[in-house]
């Protein structure tokens, strides 16, 4: 299954939002991953609309997260992102051409048809099982203890500071 990049940006805007003290403005985000600001900005308005980060207005503004880590999955991220159609979508291909199956007789689902559903729906379940907390961990395991909070303290510290 093929994810827009802008799923990858959103996800790295949610775990590091986790370490932020105060709202942190999209510029900022988009300076920290050397992305462009007005896509990751569009990733964002995604987020928002989800209901996964809010904005925050005025000088100190930015966006936060609307939920704690572990109650944001991956599945909220991409479908906010990408949204929720599934990969594979049927199109009956069984009921054309020259030996077409007669739609009376296409009681089931085509064998491709389930088997990509079945595909379909266990990637989804496997992206609603992990949580942006389950990734803070794994960044925090691979990193140290110490890298968010870095990043943390450094997206709070204004553009000038950097």
């Amino acid at each position: 299954m093929k994810l827009s990049g802008g799923v990858e940006w959103a996800l790295h805007c949610c775990v590091v939002l986790t370490a932020a003290s105060r709202p942190v403005p999209a510029a900022r985000l988009a300076e920290l991953h050397d992305v462009s600001p007005s896509y990751l900005a569009k990733q964002l308005q995604s987020l928002s609309r989800a209901g996964l980060v809010r904005s925050v207005q005025g000088k100190t503004g930015g966006y936060v997260l609307t939920r704690e880590a572990g109650d944001i999955t991956l599945l909220d991220v991409v479908q906010a992102v990408d949204g929720a159609t599934p990969a594979f979508v049927c199109t009956e291909i069984r009921q054309r051409g020259p030996l077409a199956t007669p739609p009376e007789k296409c009681e089931k689902q085509c064998p491709i048809a389930r088997a990509m559903g079945a595909a379909d729906a266990a990637w989804r379940a496997s992206l609603a099982a992990t949580t942006i907390a389950d990734l803070v961990a794994s960044v925090e395991g691979d990193s140290g203890p110490d890298a968010l909070p870095g990043v943390g303290a450094w997206l709070t510290a204004g553009p000038d500071a950097g």
